[in-house]
């Protein structure tokens, strides 16, 4: 600079400036910001209500991408071994391939029945305890849980931010290559909100044609007798749905009548409440057949032995549903009667779910 005038040292200063300005611009012009994400509408039948979708998670196709990849990476377990999808199968309506218990990476066995992932988007509750209130708090939950895929989501946060696709992935679906174990959980969150079932017999027969309500009033075949038994003399619907409904849920915690001892706290363990003993999540029944064993703990391997359990007396305890207290002595259901009742809640199965290419591994 002592080269140079004092009256060039403003001049030199702007011509800098000004340069550094049309860089930018240029550079801007040659690398143009991605669009916004593309919104996913759910597709769901006209007896569905619509779902709440979390204003600051909307679905959108990218979204939904980046979570599909994310429930079948590996990189989110400690030894990258294991995913989501390892403990949800989509041929088992996403549980754990006919097993019992779940078991982690260290072959450390769990013992609780893994849950299916079916119409997810219309709940309110996540595990069979409700611990988690979103679907975005409970896909946070199993990565760092010691004995499902025992990671630490630091450490997966940067694995995730280290691979060559993820932080465009994620810019495309959030606006930012800054990956965060939150905006992971959105993205999970998103493509389980797109795991619907709704095209079962029972969909098509019944529900799409409105004639629920006419079947049981006049049965006419084995299956019709199977959901008057379902809806009447069985009293399933107090926990699984009143007459006509799409979720097979009540979306709440009962305790059904497994045990008069009861050693799993279920709900309690989450409200401290002692009158919250023993109650679990009510699961859906859509596709029952593929989600076997059956109860939190997996203790019965067949719909047989499902139907057994109400039909034989339920076990007494202070927390027993009040609805099951008129069970003590069982259904006593007839052989046929039992026939018939399975024989409907086989016609809750979905091909076209279990099936589905979109909610397969990519």
């Amino acid at each position: 600079m002592r080269y140079l005038k004092k009256g060039y040292l403003i001049p030199f200063a702007f011509i800098t400036i000004v340069s550094v300005f049309f860089l930018a611009c240029s550079r801007n012009e040659d690398t143009p910001s991605l669009p916004d994400p593309t919104p996913f509408a759910l597709t769901f039948p006209a007896y569905f209500d619509a779902p709440v979708i979390p204003p600051d998670n909307p679905t959108t196709w990218e979204g939904v991408a980046l979570g599909r990849r994310l429930f079948y990476e590996p990189l989110l377990s400690g030894d990258n071994t294991q995913s989501c999808g390892s403990c949800h199968n989509i041929d088992f309506a996403f549980t754990d391939n006919n097993f019992q218990f779940s078991t982690g990476i260290q072959n450390i066995q769990g013992d609780r029945n893994g849950m299916a992932i079916i119409n997810l988007a219309w709940e309110t509750d996540f595990f069979w305890d409700g611990r988690s209130k979103s679907l975005e708090d409970q896909a946070l939950g199993p990565v760092e849980n010691p004995v499902e895929m025992h990671e630490v989501w630091t450490n997966a946060v940067k694995e995730l931010s280290d691979h060559p696709e993820y932080p465009s992935l994620f810019q495309k679906a959030f606006g930012t290559k800054a990956i965060t174990k939150e905006l992971a959980a959105k993205a999970m969150a998103q493509f389980e909100r797109t795991i619907i079932s709704s095209n079962s017999a029972y969909d098509e027969n019944y529900l799409k044609k409105a004639k629920t309500n006419e079947s049981i009033k006049n049965p006419k075949t084995a299956l019709e007798r199977g959901m008057t038994i379902f809806y009447t003399k069985g009293d399933c619907w107090h926990c699984h749905g009143p007459v006509g409904d799409y979720l097979f849920t009540d979306r709440t915690f009962h305790n059904n009548g497994l045990d008069s001892i009861i050693t799993d706290p279920g709900l309690q363990s989450v409200t401290k409440n002692p009158m919250d003993r023993g109650k679990f999540k009510t699961p859906t029944l859509r596709n029952v057949q593929y989600t076997g064993p059956y109860m939190h703990d997996g203790r019965f391997k067949t719909i047989d032995e499902v139907i057994e359990h109400y039909n034989s007396g339920v076990k007494l305890s202070p927390t027993l549903d009040p609805n099951m207290k008129e069970l003590a002595k069982g259904l006593q259901l007839t052989s046929v009667e039992k026939a018939e009742l399975k024989e409907f809640l086989l016609s809750l199965s979905d091909q076209t779910f279990i099936n589905n290419q979109n909610f397969k591994k990519p």
